[in-house]
């Protein structure tokens, strides 16, 4: 069996008095591509946040395979684990003036010793993620001049230019129109067939029927269901897990989801 990129034991997560998600497992292998659903204040960005090391469980473990072997995520050092996960953040919010090549470059620096500079291959690297993302010509522009969507899409060539194995995005599909989202989507299916493992967290289950193999769904009470898509996504599970009943439709052997309307 191929080592795990990442394990995590008996994880439990809290907001507050909250409890959110109680005695979670998981084991990411690479190429594998996990879609995170869920109601809003669920916990999924929580998640993210306490996998990238950024948020300390309330319980349990989260193990990175780093270079001895599979360890506790804190005691990975950080410029290792920044070389290993990729996150994007749910927010976009910088509070620097800074050029979209600037921040696509920032992906390069768990790569680069203490006082080098970026070299021609991290500028290629960096314009190259751009280009998938529709952004070729962007590198220029001051990022807060963008609207959220093309942020968004930013956010994504950044951590795609960390080159990371393990890639945890936060909605990386949020505020994009139907084209860009698909181009995102088609860019998701390349890195899982290059080999690395994505954990993307979305509010449309059909997402999973373009890019992923896992999913997990958060029921936002300390509840959990985590497997191969075929298994954990259907009718009930989606329908308890949004509080509203969601219909399946079946197109050329691909399954949707979509809610019924209210009566």
């Amino acid at each position: 069996m191929t080592a795990a990129l990442m394990q995590v034991q008996q994880l439990s997560l809290q907001q507050g008095s909250r409890e959110l998600v109680r005695d979670l497992q998981l084991t990411i292998q690479p190429g594998e591509a996990w879609i995170v659903l869920g109601e809003n204040g669920c916990g999924k960005s929580t998640l993210l946040a306490t996998l990238a090391g950024w948020r300390a469980p309330a319980a349990g473990e989260v193990q990175l395979a780093a270079a001895g072997g599979l360890l506790p995520l804190c005691r990975v050092p950080p410029a290792e684990r920044a070389r290993l996960i990729a996150w994007q953040t749910q927010q976009d919010e910088c509070p620097f003036p800074l050029s979209v090549l600037e921040k696509t470059l920032t992906g390069r620096h768990p790569h680069l010793s203490r006082w080098a500079w970026e070299g021609a291959a991290d500028l290629a690297l960096a314009e190259a993620q751009l280009a998938r993302l529709d952004l070729q010509g962007f590198g220029e522009r001051d990022l807060a001049s963008l609207s959220g969507g093309e942020r968004r899409r930013v956010a994504l060539a950044t951590a795609l230019t960390q080159q990371a194995p393990l890639l945890l995005l936060d909605e990386p599909l949020s505020q994009l129109d139907v084209r860009h989202q698909q181009q995102a989507l088609q860019v998701l299916r390349a890195e899982r067939a290059a080999g690395r493992s994505l954990l993307v967290v979305s509010h449309d289950p059909n997402h999973a029927a373009q890019f992923a193999t896992h999913a997990l769904l958060l029921f936002g009470d300390g509840r959990w269901q985590a497997g191969v898509c075929d298994r954990v996504l259907n009718t009930q599970s989606l329908s308890e897990l949004y509080h509203h009943p969601v219909s399946e439709l079946s197109q050329q052997g691909t399954r949707w989801f979509v809610p019924q309307a209210p009566a």
